[in-house]
């Protein structure tokens, strides 16, 4: 049995929801609930891999079957929850996610468009609107989004990911006002390279998904890393959880420097562009979340 430490802090003890928690960051967070004491809804677009990761919870968890693009299933994550531990959860974290890029604006898509924001974003909408009331209610808790760095770096053709992502900053940034004063805490993921599935399993040109992949083995956090830090964070009432320094030195270039920032992004883009006419290249497909 994992231990539980006495303490204040809302992850340790908590009955938390994550989804997208049937691989990566998701499941990363589950474990480290459950290590801490908590009981864990696990919730995944594939119910086989919330299971997984409910056998290793040693009897703290529940798979359920969740696709967050869909409003009403999200409604029946929340009440199934709030069946299960009697009452409204102490922590929600919306990771649910899927990589798309490799295209620029013009020729994407919207397949691809309502595709990507339908899981990063109104995913993130679906689980704050049927949460937050709960939250707010019960006085205590909190939510955490994970969104990314891509959602203030802008970087050249990845379109629907840093707006869907820059779209998680903003809703976090506004519930965190909105909840000020009311014992709910709201924390926002933006992390660079973490080493999960998200390029092998989202929607990503070919070439790109081999250096994504690249450079998550180079210079990518844990899953795990990340979701102690992230709690920590959270326990701490931090609201911009920027783990990397890479994502830190973005953040303060964007600030200080955002027209510079925003052409050498695009030198960088115009650099690297030697691979063969991006439509022509295959994709891969998959609804996984991260």
């Amino acid at each position: 049995m994992f231990g539980l430490r006495s303490t204040p802090s809302p992850s340790y003890g908590a009955d938390a929801v994550v989804t997208g928690a049937g691989s990566g960051i998701g499941r990363a967070f589950a474990i480290e609930l459950a290590r801490r004491g908590g009981r864990v809804v696990c919730a995944d677009i594939s119910l086989a891999r919330a299971e997984e990761t409910v056998r290793l919870l040693e009897g703290q968890g529940y798979a359920v079957q969740c696709d967050v693009s869909v409003q009403t299933q999200v409604q029946d994550l929340a009440l199934f929850a709030e069946l299960e531990f009697g009452g409204a959860p102490t922590v929600v974290i919306n990771n649910a996610g899927v990589g798309i890029g490799g295209q620029p604006v013009g020729n994407i898509g919207f397949e691809d468009w309502n595709w990507a924001l339908g899981i990063n974003l109104w995913g993130v909408i679906h689980g704050c609107e049927a949460f937050v009331p709960l939250l707010r209610a019960a006085g205590r808790g909190g939510v955490i989004n994970v969104a990314s760095a891509a959602g203030f770096a802008a970087a050249p053709t990845m379109g629907p990911y840093n707006v869907g992502k820059a779209g998680v900053m903003s809703l976090s940034e506004t519930l965190a006002a909105e909840l000020s004063g009311t014992g709910v805490r709201v924390s926002v993921l933006c992390p660079t390279f973490v080493k999960t599935n998200v390029a092998v399993d989202g929607r990503i040109t070919t070439q790109k998904s081999e250096l994504a992949q690249k450079l998550m083995r180079w210079t990518g956090f844990s899953p795990e890393r990340v979701a102690v830090g992230t709690l920590d964070a959270f326990d701490a009432g931090r609201l911009y959880v920027v783990p990397q320094l890479d994502a830190k030195a973005i953040w303060l270039a964007k600030r200080l420097v955002p027209t510079l920032y925003t052409r050498g992004a695009g030198l960088l883009n115009r650099l690297m562009a030697t691979e063969p006419d991006q439509q022509s290249l295959p994709e891969l497909r998959s609804t996984t979340g991260k």
